[in-house]
């Protein structure tokens, strides 16, 4: 009997053990990251947009939408800018999930006081609930790369954001991040 209590109390310190492995190995990758660009997929209300995104830490944001859409998101690290055509959308960054999501040093606190989740054997998962905001941040489990995440968007809709193609810390033109004017 004393043996099996062994037994059992190894693999749970050893499946603790690679879980706080496996956030390491997150939170390493994360340091090392000052920017990131990439393309994406975006799913919200079952409709997918495209588009390519630069990330700069921290809450810096510039994506642009496939042309088509005509359609600009924008962060300066304080504002955010959704532009649409010819109608400009302008809130306070702090007033969105991009507050955390744009924040490296939020995620990774998050990140090494939270629980790892896993998606189908193939993604990790930081689920992270903050001032009435829900958003899941998505790892590969084979790269402990950045893949995406899931937030409620300021309109209350879920949307749900597949990165891919990623190139990290190259060099960007700091004017990409300049919130756009009213035409």
């Amino acid at each position: 009997m004393r043996k099996a209590l062994y037994i059992i109390f190894f693999f749970f310190i050893l499946q603790n053990n690679l879980a706080a492995s496996n956030q390491q190995k997150i939170i390493q990758k994360l340091n090392k990251i000052e920017n990131i660009s990439f393309n994406f997929i975006q799913t919200i209300n079952g409709k997918d947009e495209k588009g390519e995104c630069t990330v700069q830490y921290p809450k810096k944001i510039f994506c642009e939408y496939e042309k088509r859409k005509n359609k600009v998101l924008v962060s300066d690290g304080s504002k955010l800018v959704i532009k649409k055509g010819k109608q400009y959308f302008r809130y306070s960054i702090n007033k969105t999930p991009f507050e955390f999501l744009l924040d490296k040093k939020f995620l990774i606190n998050k990140i090494k006081t939270g629980k790892l989740g896993e998606v189908e054997g193939k993604f990790f998962f930081f689920k992270i609930i903050e001032n009435n905001n829900n958003i899941n941040v998505f790892f590969s489990k084979d790269s402990y790369d950045l893949v995406g995440w899931q937030i409620e968007d300021v309109y209350q809709n879920l949307a749900v954001t597949y990165i891919f193609d990623t190139s990290i810390n190259q060099e960007i033109d700091q004017k990409i991040f300049k919130l756009p004017k009213n035409d």
